[in-house]
């Protein structure tokens, strides 16, 4: 016994019996290990600054203070939806945090509101609707704190405690994903032409995505993942000897693959406007590879859709969420595109009483209560579907699935006074075992949805537009909207007697933008000067 002691101390085999990790690395000399150091360090990372940044605190402001600076959406006769908008809101600023003493957090932060750590999947979503309070509270600063967490080799964990802690080893098929940081920080430039922030964070996301390009690969140049690392913990994807949540299931993760293409030309628009994209223009050709592996080899043509990749080469064949990332790239032919859209309006898989479901009604493990990842309608997931199909000029459906989604969380909320986690597909309810006061994701519903799909307004300062869809008959509008780095701007229309009525509206702003209104079947551009003015 003691021989095999002695062996099991000196290899590290803390699960020999009678031998615990503590005993194998205990003080008696004989069974130290020395560390070893495998971090292949990622030149990047050197220039990432927040890794030496000193945390900062502040007085953590109030909601009374926030009403007065927060955008002030105005919809007549819907006094019910606005006070939602509102109360997202306050539920939202609850859970603005400082960083913990010594936790290596450098941010004030808005919480994720499940457990008390961070999560890199959970705030991307936050941080889209967030985004619209940056006058009151820097709120895009949370992502700072993963970017002081990141590892010497590019790695960043996906969750991370309060206390500063990564709650998984990088080499942990769940320790990381999905990655969609890149994304939430073009929303926010376009949003704001934030140029100084655009400059510190291109090393961080570039080394963090060659870290998973070396990491989260294989046999062809795929990517894979896990049940955690996707985001989309229970989805019935892999093969039944693996575990749903936490194995990789030696597959071809479709959704991370197609999240890593729409990064991979989002980072090289990055590089484009900081004159850096030489040192990422392999990019390119893994884009290009990932498309055609992607259009060649996971769409199939009977049911016109996209799926998961086994290691035979078999196709997964459920029909999941995840697919529509598709919409952030051209990996899909027009004709293919279509058929994917068109699946959205099947009342069999996608179209159900509330949409839009994260797994097709057809599958055997949907479930009406939606069962986490199993059928339940996300608010994370939901935002990207829409957003997808209004990029690609989907503008119908785009408008169906947000209003589905808002009169959900509405109808909900009238009934329970506060928001939920996830949502049931067949029902306005909750989601099976969903957390409540979930601001959280769920403040996309009642403020980013209301903003954009609802009221239909959407700046791009990158460009000095603002388009407004104006599909609502009531007066409607919005005050102290935030565009650029110091533009505050009204926009009002009157009511009118139909949505194909030429509207009535007044413009007040500090500066100058192009204002594009859609109103039925027409289109009519203004040249705003700052001032107050009528068209």
């Amino acid at each position: 016994m003691k021989k095999r002691t002695m062996i099991a101390g000196l290899l590290g085999l803390a699960m020999w019996p009678g031998i615990s990790h503590a005993q194998s690395c205990g003080n008696d000399s004989i069974y130290k290990i020395p560390y070893k150091d495998t971090y292949v360090k990622q030149a990047l990372v050197a220039e990432n600054e927040f890794r030496v940044q000193q945390p900062k605190y502040v007085t953590l402001p109030t909601f009374a203070e926030a009403k007065q600076i927060l955008p002030n959406p105005i919809w007549a006769g819907h006094e019910e939806e606005i006070n939602m908008y509102w109360r997202a809101w306050e539920i939202g600023v609850g859970n603005l945090r400082n960083p913990q003493p010594g936790s290596g957090f450098i941010m004030p932060y808005i919480d994720t509101a499940y457990n008390g750590n961070i999560f890199m999947w959970d705030s991307s979503f936050i941080l889209m609707f967030a985004r619209y309070g940056a006058r009151f509270f820097p709120f895009q600063n949370t992502l700072d704190n993963f970017y002081a967490k990141q590892h010497p080799d590019g790695f960043i964990c996906r969750e991370i405690k309060a206390d500063g802690a990564d709650c998984f080893e990088r080499y942990d098929p769940v320790s990381t994903g999905p990655n969609l940081i890149p994304w939430c920080e073009m929303v926010y430039f376009h949003q704001f032409g934030d140029m100084e922030r655009l400059h510190k964070i291109f090393p961080v996301l570039c080394s963090y995505y060659k870290w998973l390009k070396l990491n989260r690969t294989w046999r062809n140049g795929m990517y894979w993942s896990s049940g955690w690392g996707t985001g989309m913990d229970n989805m019935p994807r892999v093969p039944s000897e693996y575990s749903m949540i936490f194995s990789h299931g030696h597959m071809i993760w479709l959704d991370t693959n197609l999240q890593q293409l729409f990064i991979a030309n989002l980072l090289l628009e990055m590089g484009f406007y900081l004159e850096r994209w030489q040192e990422i223009e392999e990019l390119e050709d893994e884009a290009e590879m990932l498309k055609k592996y992607i259009r060649e080899n996971l769409w199939d043509e009977e049911t016109g859709f996209l799926y998961d990749q086994y290691a035979d080469g078999s196709l997964c064949k459920t029909k999941g969420i995840g697919a529509y990332w598709a919409l952030y790239s051209d990996v899909l032919n027009e004709e293919q595109t279509n058929r994917m859209v068109k699946e959205l309006d099947n009342e069999a898989t996608f179209n159900r009483p509330f949409r839009v479901p994260s797994l097709s009604a057809d599958n055997p493990r949907y479930k009406a209560n939606g069962r986490y990842w199993q059928g339940g309608v996300w608010p994370g997931t939901n935002y990207m579907v829409m957003n997808g199909l209004k990029q690609k000029g989907y503008d119908k459906q785009a408008r169906e699935v947000a209003l589905s989604h808002y009169d959900q969380v509405f109808q909900v909320f009238k009934k329970t006074g506060t928001f939920w986690e996830y949502y049931a597909p067949e029902s306005a309810e909750p989601g099976f075992m969903a957390r409540k006061d979930f601001i959280g994701w769920t403040g996309l519903a009642p403020i980013a949805e209301l903003i954009e799909f609802i009221i239909g307004i959407r700046g791009d300062y990158t460009n000095k537009k603002i388009v407004w869809d104006m599909n609502l008959t009531e007066a409607n509008g919005i005050e102290r909207y935030p565009f650029g780095p110091e533009g505050m701007i009204s926009l009002k229309a009157n009511a009118r007697r139909s949505a194909s009525d030429k509207p009535k509206i007044e413009v007040e702003s500090n500066m100058d933008f192009q204002l594009v209104v859609r109103y039925g079947d027409k289109e009519e551009t203004f040249q705003v000067v700052a001032g107050k003015h009528n068209f």
